[in-house]
């Protein structure tokens, strides 16, 4: 009888960013992965920092659906809203035909939404706003489709955990290691209760000392200063458009169209997938 395979697909949060362990990352996946069974479990982190759901589909599912896994993470959708191309359309038709690729294995998948990056930095709220509205969307999504393929799904987009700093690194983008041992353990507890995670649950407490301050800033100064330049450098022209705009309707008490406009965009992109899928049964039939 072959060992439990539990493979994770992503960006820098399910790679582990935030959790260092000697030279590398650990991160929320591997620590849940130690949990999953009473013996050896298989478990393969595909995710890579920066991927967005192009890459998550392109690139990692081949890889995932070749290991046959018994359990898929797929946890993106941030990077995508941290970019000028951000397409909730292209968001969805995306996530779709990944969990579809699992459902159509057998695999159990597993899904989480997640805090909007504009409220986690601390930006400003013509600037926050926006970058919230995206999350939102992208979360909208994945409730939507998760719910679809029965997927086992997190929610860890609101609660105390995201206020919590203890919870959270330095650049305040990434769960520290004891906010993927919570991640870890959340995600644990859910599985537990379909009988599909029989080992011991990952402890909230940490493994490793909290880094000291002029680490972290050493840290924030360096390597992730530089994270949230790439990621961002590309969106700031557009972020300072739709911040304009964020002001205008805020000036002229019509700040809710924009929410509007963005709800419709999410029910247009989700019955788009509908529409789509009926007609593969009808030719399929």
């Amino acid at each position: 009888m072959r060992a439990p395979r539990f493979v994770a697909l992503g960006d820098s949060l399910t790679e582990g960013v935030g959790d260092p362990v000697g030279e590398g990352w650990r991160g929320w996946a591997a620590l849940l992965a130690g949990g999953l069974g009473e013996g050896e479990v298989a478990f393969t982190n595909l995710a890579v920092s920066g991927s967005q759901t192009r890459d998550v589909l392109e690139r990692q599912l081949p890889a995932a659906l070749a290991l046959r896994p018994d359990i898929a993470s797929v946890v993106v959708g941030v990077n995508d809203t941290l970019r000028c191309t951000f397409d909730i359309h292209a968001v969805a038709a995306r996530l779709d035909r990944v969990y579809a690729a699992f459902a159509e294995q057998g695999a159990v998948l597993l899904t989480a939404c997640l805090p909007d990056p504009g409220t986690m930095l601390g930006l400003p709220g013509a600037l926050a706003r926006p970058l919230a509205r995206r999350q939102r969307a992208v979360n909208t999504v994945v409730h939507a489709l998760s719910e679809r393929y029965g997927a086992v799904h997190l929610h860890a987009a609101e609660g105390t955990w995201t206020t919590d700093r203890a919870m959270w690194s330095a650049d305040r983008l990434h769960p520290s290691e004891r906010g993927h041992r919570q991640l870890a353990a959340r995600a644990h507890a859910l599985l537990a209760e379909r009988g599909l995670a029989t080992g011991t649950a990952p402890s909230p407490e940490p493994e490793f000392p909290v880094p000291t301050k002029s680490a972290s800033l050493l840290w924030l100064a360096t390597a992730g200063t530089g994270w949230v330049v790439r990621r961002c450098t590309d969106l700031l022209p557009q972020l300072l458009t739709l911040a304009a705009d964020e002001m205008r309707h805020r000036a002229r008490g019509t700040s809710a169209r924009l929410d509007l406009r963005a709800s419709a965009a999410v029910s247009a992109a989700l019955a788009a997938l509908s529409v789509a899928s009926g007609e593969q049964q009808v030719e399929a039939a």
